[in-house]
């Protein structure tokens, strides 16, 4: 039996990157795979793309980040910034989601019209054992999770209130451009 999830995903800070970065997101979760396809418009150019889903490992029910979320009212909603709604990043969609190695360089490239696609199946029970590792729980749930994509072009000026560096990677790479609520299909 397969479960199918879908995610619209929606503009976040394009009012300051100039760039209404959208797109959709499926699941299609088996006895065995969990099969993963992304399709983003309107991305920053040339730019690689961090794209997780995030929520909260005591199973509550993660939404969406808004405006409403910059605290700090320097025009955008950084990672920190979402966390009161949207938890924690979970899963990473690059080249190996089962291994749950958030900072690397192997996500997705936007071409020079912002566009890319993301495609790939992954073993299910080798992400939920990695999942019950880190969080205590081998249950994604999926529907109680939401769906970001990261990424400006590095020449962007950025204030110097924007947090969200992970590790050598700075908040050119972090700042979230895009969510969406996953749901069942």
């Amino acid at each position: 039996m397969s479960k199918k999830y879908i995610a619209n995903i929606v503009p976040l800070n394009d009012e300051f990157i100039g760039t209404k970065a959208h797109g959709k997101a499926e699941f299609e979760e088996t006895d065995d795979e969990l099969k993963i396809k992304i399709e983003m418009f309107d991305t920053p150019a040339n730019t690689q793309h961090w794209e997780h889903f995030h929520g909260f490992p005591d199973g509550n029910d993660a939404q969406i980040a808004t405006m409403d979320q910059d605290k700090n009212h320097d025009g955008l909603v950084d990672l920190p910034e979402t966390e009161s709604v949207s938890g924690t990043t979970m899963v990473p969609f690059d080249n190996a989601p089962h291994h749950m190695n958030v900072p690397n360089d192997n996500y997705p490239v936007s071409d020079a019209d912002g566009h890319f696609e993301y495609e790939i199946t992954v073993p299910l029970k080798e992400l939920q054992a990695k999942f019950k590792e880190v969080f205590g729980s081998d249950d994604l749930e999926l529907d109680k999770r939401v769906i970001y994509i990261h990424g400006v072009a590095k020449d962007l000026k950025l204030p110097d209130t924007v947090a969200g560096v992970v590790g050598k990677y700075d908040t050119h790479v972090t700042l979230p451009i895009a969510t969406g609520k996953i749901e069942l299909a």
